[in-house]
């Protein structure tokens, strides 16, 4: 039995979700990789068009909706407010990591960044959603 939002009855399809964190932990690991800042202000942008545009015209959710179909996964509905609280978590980190790029801080980009690879690989690979269970 899923647990339902009392506040939201907007739903979103969860497949789509964890193909959506499997690539923030992608590009979250190519950053580390590379210590390149790129991929972090590809996340900023996306997070930014998913939380406050469409995210039909997000890039993740894009490429998210391709892998679905290409490889015929499931379709799965649920909540949409506890997975946007996560959205904001997402955008959140990926400000504090930027700045503590441009700061030079490595100690605290390397953690922060490891507690965000953390939450999005649960999402991607187990379908446990840290910022919802705060939600």
């Amino acid at each position: 039995m899923s647990l339902s939002c009392p506040v939201s009855f907007e739903k979103v399809n969860a497949t789509i979700v964890r193909i959506n964190a499997l690539n923030v932990t992608l590009l979250l690991l190519l950053f580390l990789v590379t210590e390149m800042v790129l991929p972090l202000y590809i996340l900023l942008l996306d997070f930014n068009i998913r939380l406050f545009a469409d995210k039909r015209y997000s890039p993740l959710y894009q490429l998210s909706c391709a892998l679905l179909n290409l490889f015929h996964l499931k379709s799965i509905m649920e909540d949409a407010a506890a997975k946007r609280l996560a959205a904001y978590f997402g955008l959140l980190f990926t400000l504090i990591l930027i700045i503590f790029y441009h700061l030079d801080v490595t100690t605290a980009l390397y953690a922060v960044a490891s507690l965000f690879i953390m939450c999005a690989f649960l999402e991607a690979a187990f379908g446990y959603c840290v910022g919802c269970k705060i939600y």
